[in-house]
């Protein structure tokens, strides 16, 4: 690499968006580098996020459903877990897709670094990296360098006792007791991981429900699913202080609505997961007047820009007015490209789906009802307990529910609590990307028996007239 290099486009962080931005720039005729701190691309998603988070929750399910699978007539004798081989496939998991992306850097000709970025001037980022400080010039530049966990006042982590994602992801030995503050999307997830191998696990949540950007009906219904799967909830709760000793950790708690009637909970361990703020440190935002929310968060207009012409944010780093997701992150990545490249690059923030990977799964696309007050809709809603699939399955909790306009038919939102609902509301999101009506999924043949009749059978509820209940 020489110094100064120049390069059409120049991307900070290689997470989800910064990873494929730079791979659809170099795809569209741009020279680009993309820089960042850890040693193989991937960012926290593919670090410490989503696909370890996944490699454990894939694993901890097995287990779980070869004990229960008795009733089918498997009888597995004595079925064990092995921790070590858990976490051990759960790294490999983690090579393999940061050894993915390093194959497509190097056939897309994307100059890959390693090392500390910090924007010098609209048009250079200096690198500081194990063989000193470089500059690059820059026609643009893309800063997508993610998010962090947000700390806790008076809950000091220490990736031991008290743990954020991170030391959740590595725990030597399976808690005796977890508990989990947050009852977002992260604590659900690894609170379930370790629910499973044993752990007695105990959710405290400062509002008075679970998943709050979650349709409230199905939030009810996975919580009443994951306390049968014996998770407790401490909701409308706030926590005041941490006291850790040599084997446990002590919170003090207060309910929100009278912070006077403190209790202490104990446990063996403690999972931090309030949520995430932008990771934006030694960036030099500041220096250069990138303008940023009350929260952190760099401020973007439509093309995703900067208030600097030249300097563009994505992902989990810039505004909180759309969801910190992955595939987010992506959309914005090739849109930035696409457009960067003399495109129009468009995301369509209405039609981006969630997921929580628990069992079972919630998933959701659009507006939930609470956000359609004041709007004329219909409902249509179809359990998984008349669904022949999921009752072969042994998995026949939830249901789908489909909000369409009361005047067009056109779907508004769709949400999932059931088997498979992460995979399930992609059809959804199709659907709602081309404007369609309840009647066009209605009226579409699905495959029988699939999970997906679950869909069209909502669909069909919105009139009234599903045919299995």
């Amino acid at each position: 690499m020489s110094d100064p290099d120049r390069f059409d486009l120049v991307v900070i962080g290689a997470g989800p968006g910064g990873y494929v931005c730079a791979i659809r720039a170099a795809q569209m005729g741009l020279k680009v580098a993309c820089i960042d701190r850890r040693d193989a691309p991937g960012g926290t998603c593919l670090h410490i996020g989503c696909i370890p988070s996944k490699a454990l929750l894939t694993a901890t399910h097995r287990f779980e459903e070869a004990e229960l699978a008795a009733e089918m007539g498997v009888l597995a004798r004595s079925v064990k877990y092995d921790l070590n081989k858990m976490m051990a496939y759960k790294e490999a998991a983690v090579a393999a897709n940061t050894q993915g992306v390093n194959f497509l850097f190097k056939k897309n000709g994307i100059e890959s670094i390693v090392g500390e970025a910090s924007i010098a001037a609209p048009d250079k980022v200096a690198v500081a990296t194990p063989d000193g400080t470089h500059t690059l010039a820059a026609g643009h530049i893309v800063i997508a360098t993610g998010s962090e966990p947000t700390p806790l006042s008076g809950v000091e982590i220490d990736e031991k006792q008290i743990v954020s994602s991170t030391g959740a992801l590595a725990f030597d030995r399976v808690p005796k007791h977890l508990l989990v503050i947050g009852a977002g999307v992260v604590g659900l997830e690894l609170g379930s991981v370790w629910r499973r191998l044993g752990a007695e696990v105990t959710v405290v949540e400062y509002l008075d429900r679970i998943v709050p950007a979650a349709d409230a009906e199905i939030a009810t219904g996975f919580r009443r699913a994951l306390e049968k799967q014996g998770i407790a909830f401490k909701l409308a709760t706030k926590v005041l202080g941490a006291e850790t000793r040599a084997r446990s950790v002590s919170l003090t708690l207060a309910p929100v609505a009278d912070e006077a009637a403190t209790e202490t909970l104990t446990a063996s361990h403690v999972l931090v997961a309030v949520g995430r703020r932008a990771h934006t440190e030694g960036l030099g935002l500041e220096a250069l007047g990138i303008a940023c929310d009350a929260h952190g968060f760099i401020e973007t207009d439509e093309n995703r820009r900067t208030n600097i012409d030249t300097i563009f944010a994505i992902g989990d780093v810039a505004s909180t007015k759309y969801p910190m997701l992955a595939h987010k992150a992506e959309d914005e990545g090739v849109a930035v490209a696409e457009y960067l490249a003399g495109g129009a690059g468009h995301v369509d923030y209405n039609v981006i789906p969630s997921v929580v990977y628990t069992a079972p799964e919630v998933a959701w696309v659009g507006k939930t009802e609470e956000e359609l007050a004041g709007t004329e809709y219909r409902v249509g809603t179809f359990p998984f307990s008349a669904n022949g699939r999921a009752k072969v399955a042994q998995s026949a909790v939830g249901f789908v529910k489909i909000l369409a306009d009361a005047a067009t038919d056109e779907v508004l939102g769709a949400h999932i609590l059931g088997p498979q609902a992460g995979e399930l509301i992609a059809e959804l999101a199709v659907a709602m990307s081309f404007k369609a009506s309840s009647e066009d999924i209605a009226r579409i043949c699905h495959a029988h028996p699939t999970l997906s009749e679950a869909v069209r059978e909502a669909a069909l509820a919105v009139d009234k007239r599903a045919l299995h209940i």
